[in-house]
């Protein structure tokens, strides 16, 4: 499924939102993610509360903000502090949560302090998520 509005255009690509500033939605970008697949009902409105409770949403159904712990922070982003805070971004559909690997901020769409994470912020990606499943008691 594909749709698009002006003036970026905010393309769906097989479940992912992808934000670009061109007309043609047929240039897939892909997105370096870490999926929790197989969700089932129960998992993902367990899920979805724990995360309509604990953080942003982004406006676009499904998608959330989830901030950057301020200490694995790259020397670049610590500096950009007009940029902070830093987030991934989480798109969480019926049978699947996939966790963007591109640290960004709100502030901007492109900048220096935006990137995708580094090793160590990857691993407090994955320990984040896995930690929301072990507190849901959800095995994964």
């Amino acid at each position: 499924m594909k749709n698009c509005s002006d003036p970026i255009r905010l393309c769906r690509v097989a479940g992912t939102y992808i934000l670009r500033p061109s007309t043609n939605c047929d240039n897939y970008i892909f997105m370096k993610q870490y999926v929790i697949d197989q969700l089932r009902p129960a998992d993902y409105e367990a899920v979805k509360s724990y995360l309509d409770e604990n953080f942003e949403s982004s406006g676009v159904e499904g998608i959330y903000w989830i901030p950057l712990d301020q200490g694995i922070l790259t020397e670049v982003q610590a500096e950009h502090t007009e940029c902070q805070p830093f987030y991934f971004a989480v798109d969480l559909e019926q049978n699947f949560m996939a966790n963007e690997l591109l640290v960004r901020t709100k502030s901007k769409m492109r900048c220096s302090c935006m990137g995708y994470a580094t090793e160590k912020q990857l691993n407090w990606i994955i320990q984040f998520v896995d930690g929301v499943f072990d507190k849901l008691g959800i095995k994964i």
